[in-house]
This record gives C-alpha cells, structure tokens and sequence, in this order.
C-alpha cells in the first residue's frame, strides 16, 4: 500500500542550522524538550525543541561524530565517533562525563539501555561493547559478526542487545554475560539500522537490500518484509505504541 503522503502532516516546525556540514545522528529526550545531533564537524550540538534555539555545543571528538542518544532518565548525551571513541556527556551543561576507549575502528552506533546505566556501541571493528555508564568501565565485548556493526539497540527490559551488521546479520545477546542468543539472517546486503518493538517482541532491521523485515525477538523468525523503497534504508525506528515502523532511505522518502 503507498504511504497517504503528507496531507496527514502537520507543517514543519522548526529547522536547526548551525553548521554546514553532514548531520549523521539525531535524538530526542525522554520529555520531549531537546534534540542532540551530531555532525562531521566533530560535535554534538543540543537544541530546544521547542523554539530550535542552540542550548549547547559538545566538542571533544577528533573524528566526526556517528551517532548520539540520550539515556531515558534524560540526564547524559552519548556519542560514537569515528576516532573510535563513546563519549558520555551531561545534558543540561554539556560538561563531559567519560571518554570510553577500546574499540579498534571508528564507533558508528551507541545506545544506552532503559535504566541509564549501560552504553552499548558497534564498530567498524566488527565488535558491540557493553560499558558502565556511571564509571565508563568496559562490561562486555561481544564478538561474531564478521563485518561492521552499523547499529545497536537495547531492548526495553535491559537483556537483550541487537546489532546489525555490514554482514547482512542481526545478532541479538544477552545484554548481561554478552552470550549470543540468536543470528537473524535474511537479509542480501548489509544491515544498516536495527529497533526492537517497546513491548520487546519484535526486531526491526533496515538493510542496503533496500528492504526492512520484522523478526520474532524471542525466536529469530521472520514475521515480514516491508518493501517499497527503491534504494538503501538508512534508519529506522518504531512508535512508542508499537503499531508503526518508521524507515528513511537514500530514495529521499520515509515510509510508515
């Protein structure tokens, strides 16, 4: 079925300009009140939400930043770099936190999980790390995929990590011992986005096959495979109900 379009929207509210360069990350705070992005320009910048007024730029990164997320309890901003670096940083005064060192190649995917108190992120070297919020100290590194990990999500009851990977796999571990818990496989190309369902029943993957397939957390089976877009799916995430899968391609669409 295609997409209504945008009848149903509202219109634009605000448009966030503060440097010229490609923006790689957004996110939004728990309450709603302000967006992170981050840039090639190697910083995280902060933004009122509602006013699109400038609140704080985060410099420290010397790569540019990959990806940002904001912990639930709305209190740290974390960023992966390309310097290979997770750095953790305080949302109201943007004073940094902790730099967490280990992996090998640039960090292209961070999350924090529902209780603020663990940071996962992939890598170009292929691994997913699981760290101390609080302390930054290395918790686990999971090892299996055979090509980078492009994203990385947690589900919401803290015990399960996904990891989509250049390897056209999603991999799920137990977020706690790191132990693998099932390899979805499905996928023809590389997997660049992956989400999992509030309710944590369901995985969603978006892939440069330009498809997105929906899997059983608990199992690993396929439940579907949404096609339409015409070139890769660059992101993905799902409504806070769990009724809709939100994707975004390189063919300059978003679909529902």
């Amino acid at each position: 079925m295609e997409p209504k379009g945008q009848g149903n929207w509202s219109a634009a509210l605000q448009t966030l300009e503060g440097c010229s360069c490609l923006v790689t990350s957004v996110a939004i705070s728990p309450d709603g009140k302000v967006v992170a992005s981050g840039s090639f320009n190697k910083t995280v910048r902060l933004w009122d939400a509602v006013t699109g007024a400038p609140l704080q730029t985060l410099e420290g990164h010397s790569n540019g930043v990959a990806s940002v997320a904001i912990s639930p309890d709305g209190k740290v901003v974390a960023s992966s770099s390309y310097d290979s670096t997770v750095r953790l940083w305080d949302a109201v005064t943007g004073a940094p936190l902790q730099t967490l060192e280990g992996h090998s190649n640039g960090a292209l995917s961070v999350a924090v999980s529902p209780d603020s108190k663990v940071v996962a992120s992939g890598s170009y070297d292929s691994t997913v790390r699981l760290w101390d919020a609080v302390t930054g100290a290395p918790l686990q590194t999971l090892e299996g995929h055979s090509s980078w990990v492009t994203s990385v999500a947690i589900s919401p009851d803290g015990k399960v990590v996904a990891s989509g990977s250049y390897d056209s796999t999603v991999r799920l571990w137990d977020a706690v011992t790191g132990a693998p818990l099932r390899t979805l496989e499905g996928h023809s190309s590389g997997v660049s986005s992956v989400a999992i369902s509030p309710d944590g029943k369901v995985v969603a993957s978006g892939s440069f096959d330009k498809t997105v397939r929906l899997w059983d957390a608990i199992t690993g089976a396929p439940l579907h495979t949404l096609e339409g877009h015409s070139n890769r799916v660059a992101s993905l995430a799902i409504s806070p109900d769990g009724k809709v899968v939100v994707s975004s391609s390189d063919d300059k669409t978003v679909r529902l």
